[in-house]
């Protein structure tokens, strides 16, 4: 009995494999619906197959916060799913920009910007971690990365469901306003890691 109880507070206190793993499973699940967004919206753009589009992208970007919350939660957070969670999240964001530019439906200046400070964050995010430091998701990386999900999942949605002419204009418009906030965030990566950017050894 005594050695029971000895042992059971720490087995209490641990957490168990499946939250361990639960919030890498996640963020493997956005790395896999990616390929698949792409797939899809290279298919017949009939209203059942958008609808599948915007449903497929609406849960892999729920997971971005499911995978947070749960790691936060359950202490489970790791280097891995730092590194890999807003490395994931850029993959999600990028598949469905490409798609929507070659359909015509997001100009080329605004697909260019997103998708060159997602490449220069993870630029910084890799030099930071040269050094020996994991950077995570800013809070501004937050808000950004929730202003594009929404702008994005607004022009997946199959308009013949809801026929309203300005949900286009608002999903660039909010595209836009994330694009703004991605910049300030970029530049909030860049001046809070300055000394390892600018240090020359």
């Amino acid at each position: 009995m005594a050695t029971e109880n000895s042992t059971s507070p720490v087995a209490k206190d641990k957490p168990s494999r499946t939250l361990v793993i639960l919030p890498n499973l996640l963020t493997a699940y956005r790395f896999l619906a990616a390929p698949f967004l792409v797939i899809l919206m290279t298919a017949a753009r009939e209203t059942g197959t958008q609808l599948l589009i915007f449903t497929v992208f609406l849960s892999a970007a729920l997971t971005d916060m499911a995978d947070g919350y749960v790691a936060r939660k359950f202490k489970t957070e790791s280097v891995l799913g730092k590194l890999m969670d807003p490395l994931a999240d850029k993959v999600l964001v990028v598949a469905p920009l490409i798609m929507l530019l070659a359909a015509g439906d997001i100009s080329a200046w605004l697909c260019f910007f997103l998708i060159a400070r997602e490449i220069t964050v993870t630029g910084f995010r890799g030099l930071a971690a040269a050094r020996g430091l994991v950077v995570a998701a800013s809070g501004l990386g937050k808000m950004k990365s929730i202003f594009i999900y929404t702008g994005l999942g607004i022009l997946l949605f199959p308009l013949e469901l809801v026929p309203l002419p300005f949900l286009r204009a608002l999903g660039i418009l909010t595209l836009q306003a994330g694009l703004f906030i991605s910049i300030w965030s970029g530049c909030d990566y860049f001046f809070k890691l300055r000394k390892i950017f600018l240090d020359s050894e």
